[in-house]
């Protein structure tokens, strides 16, 4: 099944299959498992980009460690969905507001070199 559109529609998908595995396996998703499970992917992503990169011993050939790199991106990016689902965060505004803002179709270059460079997310100065 390929899983083509927005973040709001990908979070809820992703929300379904976590919620199908605690179920078959008596996990009880919180905030703490969230965030202990993500940070557990992270480290797994650590490790497939350290086997990749040559700097870990490799157990396997350079496609296999391709798509195992890809996949703990995937599980990373899954866990980060299913934390924000589970902590009501709305990911997508949290993402227009800290990252989107910047984007130089709405910033003009000039307009973005104005700006401190330890700007809050609401542009004004820490």
């Amino acid at each position: 099944m390929h899983i083509d559109t927005d973040l709001r529609s990908l979070t809820e998908a992703i929300e379904a299959v976590s919620a199908r595995y605690a179920q078959r396996f008596g996990i009880r998703r919180d905030l703490d498992w969230c965030l202990l499970k993500l940070g557990e992917e992270l480290g797994e992503l650590t490790q497939a980009h350290l086997k990749k990169s040559g700097q870990a011993r490799a157990d396997g050939d350079s496609a296999t460690l391709a798509r195992r790199f890809e996949d703990e991106m995937a599980d990373v990016l899954g866990q980060l969905l299913v934390l924000a689902k589970l902590s009501g965060t709305d990911l997508s505004a949290a993402v227009e507001r800290k990252w989107l803002r910047w984007h130089p179709s709405r910033m003009s270059e000039q307009a973005y070199l104005e700006v401190p460079f330890h700007a809050s997310s609401d542009g004004k100065s820490k």
